[in-house]
């Protein structure tokens, strides 16, 4: 089994918890305020600082380097969007929930020290915005009126990628050819699976802050 098949049939379960979250649930049936759906974006944005800050430090790399494209990049796109929801001072009331800043840091650990490992995030964060977040996006539009693929929703619009699709299989193909052994690419699944449980973490503290009446 080609490498990128054996990690998405391997994390599936995972991937399904995540997207069956009650916080998922209730923000995409529209159960949810805006402020939510800010606060859970404020959330990426540590997440994906935490990806996207060794960039450079990782271009070269053999493992993670051919992966570190840039029309993938969402930290400026999303900071556009949390000045949309938050005003100029945005960054003055960000905080990371611990789930977060767990998650944050791991990624941070595994872009320093295990390349491999920091391309589990990168697969399981990319491939899910490009799929599932369109869903976030079209449902973010339609409940709290933002102009389609505009200010609010620019951290799912990746303007860059022409043909989604075609830019996917490219990605599996980077997946395919790993220039890794067997043995490590079970670790790269098994990070794949820590990296889904670890968001999963994020929308379970978020579920207990935006706790519905029952």
């Amino acid at each position: 089994m080609e490498f990128s098949a054996l990690i998405r049939t391997a994390s599936r379960e995972a991937h399904s918890d995540v997207g069956s979250s009650s916080f998922m649930s209730d923000l995409l049936g529209g159960r949810l305020g805006v402020a939510a759906y800010r606060r859970y974006s404020e959330q990426l944005w540590f997440v994906y600082r935490a990806l996207e800050s060794p960039a450079d430090a990782l271009a070269a790399d053999p493992v993670a380097g051919p992966f570190l494209r840039p029309e993938l990049a969402r930290l400026a796109e999303l900071e556009r969007d949390l000045t949309h929801l938050g005003g100029p001072d945005w960054r003055g009331g960000r905080t990371a929930l611990p789930a977060t800043a767990a998650y944050a840091a791991r990624v941070a650990e595994c872009a320093r020290d295990w390349p491999a490992g920091y391309v589990a995030h990168h697969y399981t964060r990319y491939m899910g915005d490009l799929s599932g977040g369109q869903i976030v996006r079209d449902t973010a539009e339609k409940t709290w009126g933002f102009d389609r693929k505009g200010d609010g929703v620019r951290f799912y619009v990746f303007e860059s990628i022409a043909n989604p699709a075609a830019f996917k299989r490219e990605y599996r193909a980077l997946l395919d050819a790993l220039p890794v052994d067997d043995l490590e690419k079970q670790r790269v699944v098994e990070e794949c699976k820590r990296a889904y449980a670890l968001n999963a973490g994020i929308f379970r503290e978020l579920a207990e802050e935006f706790r519905l009446s029952a």
